[in-house]
């Protein structure tokens, strides 16, 4: 069996090398030749847990070929980006999808298995994929089978979630969902749900969906609280004494590639219904403002005020910026005229504002904690707290521990009305 991956970026690439590791050949399509290049010479490298033992592994056995040119394969599997239009009607830009299927109709053949892995709106494999592929007289569950299969996997903990976790195998007929199963089994040890495409668009969308709903619910309670005088934190922590209470803390903003996309496929397909999932998006959207406008606060009164950001990746412990709450704060406070020095030990970049943490501390007025990598967690501020001009802490995350904070004033959601005016405060 042959297989190729179109996409290899961060669920393709490894879900390429799972097969790899299973013994199985992986032709890799991608349009970016640096990637190509890199994949092909042995160079990969990468802060996924596992991943490069995987792609070295890979690499010597010759199971895993990396090429922008389509080539025959027994089953090709989509897994492109899938943003949306940032515009009012967030709109899903179809144009990866229709891409990769563009270049698999020059190779496939009668028999072939089309599996789609990149996270779609309700009704885009009969909408879209299906008439694209009936344009070249190939017939669903008759010439090919055709399934979609969304991914459920953890940056920081892919491969381990590749293998143990569920997966949802929608096909367009039962066929279809049973070669895309037996596919799957390969290296998935969890449970394979098959149900039909329709079903399984919306189920990926909804897992998320759900996650950003209850998200937005602790930062709405931020917000309230805040303006009331009282102590979020504490607060939830005494509703959560509830046997049947689990509400989450709030932090400052969500992003990544699924939360902060998601819903909006669901907005897009029925505008009128989804009002739940509509406010709990702008909630969530509106977090960084209210950070930054509140990080505002907490330096006023001071001349030329410096803030120290630690962290601007989406969440912890990874080097994924994308749609991230920290980078829209940070762009958000650089717009307003203050300086800014950003340190962040998983990105790695040429933006002068980077710098060392100790180069980052120096002279600042507020450090403004974005992200909870395990470093922050754990870092004595101590030896950096003489440096500072002020020493006030911005905890967005809740994670900093006191003994680790010695000499620093800690802000966070719970005692943010002690340190701004409540009359005054952003309520966006």
């Amino acid at each position: 069996m042959k297989i190729s991956v179109y996409g290899l970026g961060y669920i393709g690439l490894p879900t390429a090398l799972m097969f790899a590791k299973n013994n199985i050949n992986v032709i890799g399509i991608d349009i970016q030749e640096e990637l190509i290049q890199n994949i092909n010479s042995g160079s990969l490298p990468t802060n996924e847990p596992g991943l490069q033992e995987a792609y070295l592994e890979a690499h010597k056995s010759r199971r895993l070929i990396a090429s922008v040119i389509p080539q025959k394969a027994d089953v090709f599997i989509v897994a492109v980006p899938t943003p949306y239009i940032s515009n009012e009607k967030r709109l899903f830009d179809y144009s990866y999808i229709i891409n990769a299927l563009q270049k698999i109709i020059t190779v496939i053949e009668k028999g072939n298995t089309i599996i789609i892995e990149s996270t779609i709106p309700p009704g885009t494999i009969n909408e879209l994929v299906i008439p694209f592929m009936k344009k070249f007289n190939y017939e669903p569950g008759v010439d090919f089978y055709l399934a979609h299969c969304p991914e459920r996997v953890l940056p920081g903990n892919i491969l381990e979630e590749m293998i143990n976790n569920n997966r949802i195998i929608g096909g367009v007929t039962t066929k279809c969902s049973q070669k895309a199963t037996e596919i799957y089994k390969i290296f998935c040890e969890g449970e394979i749900h098959q149900t039909d495409v329709r079903t399984a668009e919306m189920s990926k969308l909804v897992e998320n969906t759900f996650r950003d709903v209850n998200i937005a619910f602790a930062n709405e309670l931020s917000k309230i609280c805040n303006y009331l005088n009282l102590n979020v934190l504490e607060v939830i922590d005494l509703a959560n004494k509830h046997p049947r209470v689990n509400i989450l803390e709030p932090g400052p903003g969500v992003g990544g590639h699924c939360l902060a996309v998601d819903p909006y496929f669901i907005v897009a397909k029925s505008p009128d219904l989804a009002k739940i999932i509509h406010l709990s998006r702008e909630t969530n959207s509106s977090m960084p403002h209210y950070v930054a406008a509140n990080a505002e606060k907490l330096v006023r009164g001071i001349h030329n005020p410096k803030i120290a950001v630690l962290g601007v990746t989406y969440k912890a412990d990874v080097d994924d910026i994308r749609e991230s709450p920290a980078m829209e704060i940070v762009e958000l406070l650089s717009g307003t005229g203050f300086r800014l020095s950003i340190h962040d030990p998983h990105v790695n970049t040429l933006d002068p504002r980077f710098v060392s943490a100790e180069e980052a501390l120096r002279d600042a007025d507020l450090i403004l904690l974005l992200t909870d990598h395990t470093e922050f967690r754990v870092m004595d501020f101590s030896p950096y707290v003489k440096g500072m001009r002020n020493r006030l802490l911005f905890d967005t995350r809740n994670s900093v521990k006191p003994e680790n904070a010695q000499g620093l004033q800690t802000v966070n959601f719970g005692n943010l009305y002690q340190f701004v005016n409540n009359l005054e405060t952003v309520i966006a």
